[in-house]
């Protein structure tokens, strides 16, 4: 009985995780949905995007999308000096 509750608590983590990713996934692509189209569609007199204002929203997503990543990676890197440190400081700490 036991190992089912365990279980049934690892899935409901597991949910909350998955929820939590669509959900942050989610609010990112409306951000990015509502800034490109607000910087890119000017006219509303089509039903079609013009041109201009698709070439616009491609090149906004996709200085988004590498703004996004390499806000990650130094994020990732600046996490990773931040561990290297702390681990040198307990190091430190314990041989004294």
């Amino acid at each position: 009985m036991a190992g089912n509750q365990s279980q049934a608590s690892s899935i409901d983590a597991l949910d909350k995780e998955q929820m939590k990713t669509l959900s942050d996934f989610l609010t990112s692509y409306n951000k990015l949905s509502e800034m490109c189209f607000t910087d890119c569609v000017r006219d509303f007199t089509s039903r079609t995007l013009r041109e201009t204002e698709e070439k616009c929203s491609l090149n906004c997503m996709e200085k988004y999308l590498k703004m996004n990543q390499r806000i990650s990676q130094r994020f990732q890197e600046f996490q990773l000096i931040s561990n290297e440190n702390a681990l040198a400081m307990a190091q430190k700490t314990s041989k004294s």
